[in-house]
């Protein structure tokens, strides 16, 4: 039977009050906002509602349709869930099984009236006398992106997003990209299992700091990256961003109905399986190969449901990803099942919303800040306030555009949060607390350690500093290539590079490796034996891998993962051996004049690196920091070649090109199974590409290969080559990826 949502009663009551004019134009501007905060969240990742606010004008919505039930329609808001797949962007999946919502509770007094109607529901006792057989499964409640994952005899076939919960957008392709998520099952099982694809905070944080530096817009919060991330075109894009899943339901082949309460049951070896809970199934899910979230509580009454919410409201934030509540289950599936639905939710199951960590605090200053690519970043100072488990004094403004958007002004007192649990925002200024002198922000016309004036490009949010003499840019740079991800020079922190630069020991990045134990031990707070160590740590760097030397740089859109693939390219480009450096120095020069849309070659490189990386090895101040650094002793590791490469083997002597998602592999493992057939897998296709195994999304390197007359393949017949089924020698059979 479908029953109303649960309602407030003090908005109910409200909205008794109302006329029935009165009514009608505030359903109808409620629903208006909520459809348009919809498409903006779930179909646009671009979110204009805090969850909070969204959640009150939700639940106002339900009080009013409760008073005046003459309101309710069919497309109303609260009868459907989430949004509209993106037109013509991905297929459309329709849904075996509808993807529901759940009902909210935002107090433990709700969470205790959801018990009382469970009990109800069920005949059995109200509180506090105990409720033989009722238990309840409390898990993390993941902010994310729903996902539905279809397997036929243990393997991948379909991925789908929720959409609207009845229809969502066949985005398979891209799901084959997350590692979590398995291409075959523990047994040849055919289901389909529901989870969350997520972007780990400090994916979150490394793109946005990226982001920043290229003088991007940056990205809203973890959980709008990570959904656009995984509705990309090119599924490589997606790879690219490290995303996560956890899964947490299973349904079984059957009516809707049933698959909704009913138990699992699944041709395995041994007979069927039958799980008759909650908590088993996710069980089972992880015997699957799913990852499942461990921070899971079974058996709870709502005393230890509540305790469980009390646990994880601060410990949350240590987590790696983003957590904004905890869903509450009934474990028993019979009982699930003589529960029932409600409109657009399960009646067995609530999701307790963590309540919003926002603080106010006075904005005292705002500077801005040079970074080691120059750009200048308006920084605030706050007074220090805590929010989300830590004390925060500094919070990035991002740019100028920004400021200006949200019109933050000095002397504000400014509403402040954490995005993503992770990095301090302003999210806006309290506007009926601002002074009468509370003063604009102007970014500087000069630069405000080096006094070179300040650039911005034609049609970009980005100022930045051209000097890349500028201490400011030095020292950021310098930062950058003692780091880890760079050449790792143990011991070599800020206090140590300030005296260093301030005491013009060191100029440049090759001057780091003409420092004498003296000049260590003449630092403050050193001693002989500190400077020796600091000595130590720099000569061990002298042999890091290429792709740490690159990242060392600090070249503009240049990261460790680009880093890694640029290494790749050159060294396939320029062998290892004597002057290899300096050799590497030449070559890219050579490209960076002559023909700069090679760098196109490198796996992931599109053409806003690659005019970066022209422009850094045609730039007289930059374009020899590599030589320089061959001339005091750095000679870098080639990338490691895994055992198999190049050995006996089908593809003995061959370089293979992997592209897309393939079927039954991952990426690692599809380059793997070429190195144990004995091949060279390459990141870029050329002449000297044997083969290119492309699958679904593959994008530019399968049209390269095309033109260039070079075999393709796709999973199958890929088998068949590293099986010895198939001889690889003659040209590309024009066969297509499927």
């Amino acid at each position: 039977m479908i029953e109303p949502l649960p309602v407030d009663p003090a908005l109910v009551e409200a909205a008794e009050t109302l006329t029935a004019d009165a009514a009608a134009a505030r359903h109808g501007e409620l629903a208006d906002r909520i459809r348009r905060a919809n498409r903006l969240y779930y179909e646009e990742d671009a979110p204009e509602l805090a969850d909070a606010e969204y959640d009150a004008l939700f639940r106002e919505l339900v009080a009013i349709e409760a008073a005046h039930p003459e309101l309710v329609t069919s497309d109303s808001p609260t009868q459907r869930v989430g949004g509209a797949p993106v037109g013509g962007r991905f297929p459309e999946v329709r849904h075996q099984h509808p993807m529901l919502s759940l009902a909210n509770a935002f107090s433990h007094d709700e969470l205790r009236a959801f018990d009382a109607r469970v009990r109800r529901g069920l005949g059995l006792p109200q509180a506090p006398e105990p409720a033989e057989g009722l238990t309840y499964v409390a898990e993390l409640k993941i902010d994310g992106l729903a996902i539905s994952l279809r397997y036929e005899r243990g393997r991948l076939a379909l991925g789908a997003t929720r959409g609207d919960g009845t229809t969502g957008e066949d985005v398979t392709p891209n799901l084959r990209t997350i590692r979590s998520i398995p291409e075959r099952l523990t047994e040849p099982a055919t289901l389909e299992a529901r989870g969350e694809v997520y972007m780990p905070k400090a994916e979150f944080a490394r793109i946005n700091a990226e982001r920043e530096e290229a003088g991007l817009p940056l990205y809203a919060n973890p959980r709008n990256s990570g959904a656009g991330s995984l509705r990309q075109k090119d599924a490589a894009v997606t790879a690219s961003r490290r995303l996560s899943t956890w899964v947490y339901q299973l349904l079984e082949d059957a009516t809707p109905a049933a698959a909704q309460a009913g138990p699992f049951e699944a041709p395995a070896a041994g007979g069927a399986v039958t799980v008759s809970s909650q908590s088993a199934a996710l069980a089972r899910l992880k015997a699957l190969g799913f990852q499942v979230n461990p921070d899971v509580a079974p058996g709870l009454d709502i005393e230890g449901v509540i305790a469980f919410t009390e646990k994880w409201r601060e410990a949350r934030h240590e987590l790696p990803y983003e957590t904004d509540g905890v869903v509450v289950k009934v474990d028993r599936f019979d009982q699930q099942e003589r529960l029932g639905m409600v409109s657009r939710a399960p009646r067995w199951a609530i999701a307790y919303k963590f309540p919003p960590e926002q603080v106010e605090t006075l904005l005292e200053d705002i500077v801005p800040y040079v970074g080691r690519t120059g750009t200048l970043t308006p920084v605030a100072h706050l007074k220090p306030a805590k929010v989300a488990g830590s004390t925060v004094a500094r919070a990035t403004l991002h740019n100028l555009d920004e400021v200006r958007r949200k019109d933050i002004r000095i002397g504000d007192t400014v509403v402040l949060q954490k995005a993503g649990d992770v990095i301090p925002e302003v999210v806006c200024p309290v506007l009926d607390k601002r002074p009468p002198n509370a003063r604009e922000f102007q970014m500087p016309e000069a630069c405000p350690v080096c006094g070179t004036p300040i650039v911005r490009d034609e049609g970009a949010v980005r100022h930045y500093c051209p000097n890349p003499a500028c201490p400011a840019r030095v020292s950021q740079e310098f930062g950058h290539f003692v780091s880890r991800g760079a050449m790792d020079i143990e011991g070599a922190g800020w206090a140590v590079l300030s005296q260093l630069l301030g005491r013009g020991l060191v100029k440049s990045r090759s001057d780091f490796y003409r420092l004498t134990v003296e000049d260590l031990e003449s630092l403050e707070r050193f001693g002989r034996k500190s400077a020796e160590n600091l000595y130590s740590a720099i000569q061990r760097s002298r042999s890091r891998p290429l792709a740490r030397v690159i990242n060392g740089l600090g070249i503009p859109q240049v990261g460790e993962t680009t880093a890694i693939d640029l290494a790749r390219w050159v060294m396939a480009q320029v062998p290892p051996g004597e002057g290899w450096l300096p050799r590497i120095g030449a070559f890219l020069r050579q490209v960076a004049r002559e023909d700069p849309e090679r760098f196109a070659e490198v796996e992931g490189v599109g053409p806003t690196v690659s005019q970066a990386l022209a422009r850094w090895f045609v730039d007289d101040a930059t374009s020899h920091a590599l030589d320089e650094l061959a001339e005091v002793g750095v000679e870098p590791e080639p990338p490691a070649v895994a055992a198999g490469e190049g050995g006996d083997g089908p593809l003995a002597g061959k370089t293979v090109v992997v592209t897309g998602a393939i079927e039954g592999f991952s990426r690692e493992e599809a380059e793997e199974a070429v190195r144990a057939a004995g091949g060279k897998p390459a990141g870029s296709v050329s002449k000297k590409t044997d083969l290119v195994v492309a699958g679904p999304g593959a994008g530019s390197k399968l049209a390269k290969a095309e033109e260039l007359g070079i075999r393709v393949v796709d999973a199958d017949g890929f088998r068949r080559i590293v099986a010895g089924e198939d001889a690889l020698g003659e040209t590309n059979s024009g066969e297509e990826p499927s």
